[in-house]
């Protein structure tokens, strides 16, 4: 008879998953909409296959969102499974990071050991910027954990000798690019570099498995978009900020080397894309940027060219003299200033504040926003690009904290490299590295980046933090070469790096935390130095921990600052408030750093929902809109069919005079509700389509449909919590006028 199998409870390993946890889920109900942009597709997809293979953004499959589509199908099987909430979207991402813990534990502990791989999963669970993604409906949590995946796979595959678990690590970084394109590719240079290196095949045979594996990887990964392009236009939606209408464009241009380069522009001309930081116009207009610090409760952000006396300024620049006013209909226009507001967002101008010369980044009065008061500026806040931009203060508060030790302890575990004498924890220090190096290297010079897109490094820097650990020790207690002063040196360096990170926050969550840091960190580097010589080392092995616990006070708490902060659902981005009650959030929706959930929605207007539903006959959409913001409400609430005539970027030409023509001639949609500020605010079409709807439309009296609020009280307004974003942004203000068309 068998014995009965006892199952083991790894204790340590169930906290850490339980802490994972509890960082990534709690609270996250109370987020309604999460990013309104990703949850309006999702709502979309769940009407039909159609807008689901496409990830359409709006019922009517006119155009997708701008990324690929396999985050946003799994989001809808959640929300088929538990309804369209804000939860049941972010709940995917939520257990993707929790599982990418488990994964880091997973990878580290055969070689280096259970010590090291409890600590690398402890990094992976308290890295700040990890929560704060797996605490929205963004893809990169899920696309860490689908790269983690595939690396299990790659290290399975070295260890058995399997070419089909290689041949499988390299198709699922396929399916990493079909959820955010050349994003996947950033762990490349470990996966190539650890294949040659840990391979006992002979290199002709490793040159034709790797060969394979890429033709493979590159088959997966243009699967989707070589079908969607085949497909004639007429037949699929508009791709979504691609410009020409092409995911491949989509993939390679606007998604890939415009990334790199910073040329915000589409190949078909280009609007600002707000959201994801892409097509700035190329001229010279001075758009609303770094300019006027109002309070706007109306409209979209309009981008036509502020209409003051600073024109032909660089909207980069933030200079201009103007007074940053706006002609368009329902803004505030309050006095502009060189360094101020902006679009307006929250209270005194805290919202999307300029960007400045000075560095100053986003924000509220003053153009004081950005990541840490504006100590550091660059594109969407990410610093100066240069080799120690993951150290400035604009990004070394996210992901950055632990670089020091975990390069450290690199040199401690490729410290007794000799040749022809790879171990395995050799190798797997150089897949780590060469994970690492790369992607921080990348986002020492992109031209433009979200801060979140720095969860990529979390990885790394967790594995080689726990295997580091554990060999500088072992180092340490041996006391026979150099590599034994490397602990306390870890320890120093990496402490001083926290203090620089926390001491700049001292006046708002108390001094305490940066001195106590420092403190506790120089006293343990003290202990260890001067117990080296002792023989009795058990004293050293409580200040060691005690000393890794000390550098993981500021990533805990920074991890907390969604919880006890909030966090944008659309750009999320971890740290202290910095006396946003005061004065709004610093960068608004941009910078997320105010308290309360993430983003919020398009107000609903009941008076014009009523109306349309009493005046229904049998017309397949409720309306047609212009932007997602004011669909949302409609779609997510009430499960609504709503025509979106614009996509995010409001360069994309979805709609022309001749296709609206077609969709009303065929009774599927007869309202249409118009902004004061035309329909999107961009190029391309939206003047056209506009004076269609005006030509061969009736107005609808505004008596007749709208609430007394208007049906913008709140929309997407920066409300000095972190709430809102662009004011307006969703809403439609007491100027939008309703349309009946018929034909």
């Amino acid at each position: 008879m068998r014995a009965p199998v006892r199952l083991k409870i790894d204790i340590p390993l169930l906290f850490i998953v339980l802490l994972s946890a509890f960082l990534n889920g709690f609270n996250i109900w109370t987020d309604k909409y999460a990013n309104t942009y990703y949850t309006t597709a999702v709502a979309a997809m769940m009407e039909n296959l159609h807008n689901f293979f496409y990830a359409s953004l709006d019922s009517a499959g006119s155009v997708t969102v701008d990324k690929p589509p396999v985050v946003f199908w799994i989001q809808t099987i959640s929300a088929k499974f538990f309804g369209l909430h804000g939860w049941s979207v972010i709940l995917p991402q939520a257990l993707a990071g929790i599982g990418s813990v488990l994964l880091v534990y997973k990878l580290v502990k055969p070689t280096f050991g259970r010590a090291a791989a409890l600590i690398g999963a402890l990094v992976m669970a308290c890295t700040p910027i990890a929560v704060a993604v797996s605490r929205t409906n963004n893809i990169d949590s899920m696309l860490v954990f689908t790269l983690l995946l595939a690396a299990a796979l790659l290290f399975r595959g070295v260890r058995k000798g399997s070419v089909w678990r290689v041949l499988g690590a390299f198709a699922v970084v396929g399916v990493g690019f079909n959820m955010k394109m050349l994003q996947a590719y950033m762990v490349l240079p470990a996966f190539y570099l650890f294949y040659w290196v840990a391979s006992s095949r002979s290199w002709k045979k490793k040159t034709g498995i790797l060969a394979g594996a890429t033709a493979l990887m590159l088959v997966v990964s243009v699967s989707w978009a070589v079908v969607v392009d085949a497909v004639p236009a007429d037949k699929r939606p508009f791709i979504g900020s691609s410009g020409t209408n092409s995911v491949l464009n989509l993939a390679f241009g606007y998604n890939g080397v415009s990334r790199l380069t910073g040329d915000r522009g589409q190949g078909g001309g280009g609007a600002p894309n707000f959201r994801s930081g892409g097509g700035f116009p190329a001229g010279g207009q001075n758009q609303r940027f770094g300019q006027g610090q109002g309070t706007d409760t109306s409209q979209p952000p309009n981008l036509a060219p502020d209409q003051g006396q600073g024109a032909s300024q660089n909207p980069m620049s933030g200079q201009g003299q103007g007074d940053g006013q706006d002609q368009a209909p329902g803004q505030n226009q309050a006095p502009g200033q060189q360094d101020g507001g902006g679009f307006r967002g929250a209270p005194q101008g805290g919202g999307f504040g300029g960007f400045r010369q000075d560095g100053g980044g986003f924000g509220g009065p003053g153009g004081s926003g950005g990541p840490n008061g504006g100590r550091s500026g660059g594109m969407f806040g990410t610093g100066q690009s240069g080799p120690l931009r993951l150290f400035q203060s604009s990004l070394s508060d996210q992901a950055s904290w632990l670089i020091p030790f975990a390069l450290i302890g690199s040199v401690g575990l490729l410290g007794s490299i000799r040749r022809r004498r790879w171990t395995d924890k050799h190798k797997e220090t150089i897949f780590w590295l060469s994970w690492l190096l790369p992607a921080a290297a990348f986002f020492s010079v992109a031209g433009f980046f979200h801060q979140y897109y720095l969860i990529m490094l979390a990885p790394p820097i967790a594995a080689l933090t726990g295997a580091g650990f554990v060999e500088m020790w072992r180092a340490y207690r041996e006391r026979n070469s150099w590599t034994s002063w490397l602990l306390p040196a870890a320890i120093l360096a990496t402490t001083v790096f926290a203090w620089y990170i926390v001491h700049p926050y001292d006046a708002t969550i108390g001094g305490g935390w940066a001195a106590g840091i420092g403190l506790a960190g120089v006293i343990v580097t003290a202990l260890l130095i001067v117990w080296r010589t002792r023989e009795n080392l058990r004293p050293a092995r409580l200040w060691a921990i005690a000393g890794l616990l000390t550098l993981l006070v500021g990533p805990v708490y920074w991890a907390l600052t969604p919880i006890t902060y909030g966090v944008s659902s659309m750009t999320p981005i971890v740290g202290p408030s910095s006396s946003r009650e005061a004065n709004g959030p610093q960068g608004g929706e941009f910078a997320g750093r105010g308290q309360g959930g993430g983003e919020s929605g398009g107000t609903l207007d009941e008076g014009l929902y009523n109306y349309l539903k009493a005046h229904n006959t049998g017309q397949k959409y409720l309306l047609a809109v212009s932007d997602y913001g004011t669909a949302a409400p409609y779609m997510i609430d009430k499960g609504e069919s709503v025509v979106i005539l614009n996509g995010f970027n409001g360069s994309d030409r979805v709609y022309t005079a001749d296709k609206l023509q077609a969709l009303v001639a065929k009774g599927e949609v007869t309202y249409f509700l118009v902004g004061g500020g035309g329909m999107g605010g961009g190029r391309g079409s939206s003047t056209e389509v506009t004076q269609w709807i005006q030509q061969h439309g009736k107005e609808i009296p505004a008596s007749e449909w709208q609430s007394s609020n208007g049906g913008a009280a709140q929309s997407e307004a920066g409300d000095g919590r972190g709430n809102g974003g662009f004011q307006g942004f969703g809403g439609f203000g007491r100027s939008a006028t309703l349309y009946a068309v018929s034909l």
